[in-house]
């Protein structure tokens, strides 16, 4: 078998689809994305495409994998990690459907019979999230992700701490103790700040708190886990087991999240997982993406045994579901019952790509690209 032939197609809400061409007439799809930056990602993908993988054998997933990541002078980052992530994806997506088995069947088969699920609420004000929180708990969710606060500062007077005691506690309130609940930082809050709001969250028992620093400062998580019970996430926005080793050994991390369309794909994550489970650490992937993306993921989460818990970023309750449903012939593959997923049975991936809808839709002019947010002085503050 031989690659002759790629197509990008950037569609709508902000996502950036890989298509993979073969000779035997089977294609593989892949989700190869930065959010807000999807067209650098297509230069990159476009030229590790044409300067090595065109005309290769896709069968060779782990040769191309090396290659990709150690053909280049200069590795990693998320630009680089991305575009390999999204060809990955379409590799692993093109074997699965040559041999007719789902890509976690590759991989070594199932772990688990289904996969628990979170999704993220957002709203600025408190009625909103627990508006938000309720619909999900009525739904059959059995956990929740949500954002501590917007933007802070370095430190802050006592009265934004309560703020974000008060939007967790009205969470707590409303769901009951039935639902975990994910307090996201998003590195918007600094180390000083972190070690008084963490420990201020600990009668709500969080599942865990995700991004409690930036990435940047890591070094700070063995510090931040030794004054509190809380478990402590990141991952995100580390994109190789290379990012990833200094986390391990250094300690204080309870669960990874690496993103299967920025931490260099299925092949990487697989092996992330891995690295986690020597360090008796779980693994809740990261994914606020597509279809593609997800099922990419789902074939991870049914393979590894130490997931905890899978992200998801679009509405996969109760049809017409979500902007996903414009991109697949069949959405109910996302099949959702009781705060699970079903694992994906159809070869490779496991969707159906509906490639008229993809063209039609990448016709739109696309823009996304995140806010820049100040503080009141002006200065630049963490979205």
């Amino acid at each position: 078998m031989e690659i002759t032939g790629y197509e990008l197609f950037e569609v709508p809400p902000r996502w950036l689809f890989l298509k993979l061409e073969t000779d035997t007439g089977l294609v593989g799809w892949g989700e190869p994305i930065v959010e807000g930056r999807a067209q650098t990602v297509r230069t990159a993908v476009e030229e590790i495409l044409t300067s090595y993988l065109l005309g290769k054998d896709p069968h060779n997933i782990e040769d191309h994998w090396q290659a990709m990541y150690r053909g280049c002078f200069y590795r990693g980052g998320p630009v680089l990690m991305s575009a390999i992530a999204g060809i990955d994806q379409a590799l692993w997506d093109i074997k699965g459907k040559h041999f007719d088995i789902p890509v976690y069947e590759l991989l070594g088969g199932r772990t688990r019979d289904r996969i628990r699920v979170y999704q993220w609420i957002g709203g600025d004000r408190v009625s909103e999230i627990g508006t938000e929180a309720k619909q999900l708990l009525e739904a059959g969710y059995t956990a929740l992700k949500m954002d501590a606060s917007n933007q802070l500062r370095h430190l802050e007077p006592p009265r934004a701490i309560t703020d974000i005691v008060d939007r967790v506690r009205h969470v707590r309130s409303v769901v009951g103790d039935e639902m975990d609940i994910v307090v996201d930082f998003r590195g918007r809050i600094s180390k000083s700040l972190a070690k008084r709001v963490i420990t201020a969250l600990e009668p709500f028992n969080p599942l865990f708190v995700e991004e409690p620093v930036l990435p940047e400062n890591l070094e700070y998580i063995p510090e931040l886990a030794g004054r509190t019970d809380v478990p402590l996430a990141t991952g995100e926005r580390l994109y190789s087991r290379w990012d990833f080793k200094p986390l391990f050994k250094r300690g204080g991390i309870d669960v990874i999240q690496p993103d299967v369309s920025h931490a260099g794909g299925i092949s990487e994550l697989v092996r992330l997982a891995a690295m986690a489970e020597t360090h008796d650490i779980a693994v809740a992937p990261n994914c606020p993406l597509g279809p593609i993306a997800l099922a990419a993921s789902l074939q991870v989460s049914t393979y590894i045994p130490n997931l905890l818990i899978q992200d998801h970023g679009f509405d996969i309750y109760p049809a017409p579901k979500s902007a996903a449903d414009h991109y697949l012939h069949d959405a109910s593959v996302f099949e959702f019952t009781d705060g699970y997923l079903s694992p994906l049975d159809g070869p490779g991936l496991g969707v159906d790509i509906d490639e008229s809808a993809v063209r039609n839709r990448s016709r739109q002019d696309l823009d996304w690209s995140n806010p820049i947010w100040r503080h009141e002085d002006g200065s630049i503050a963490e979205w």
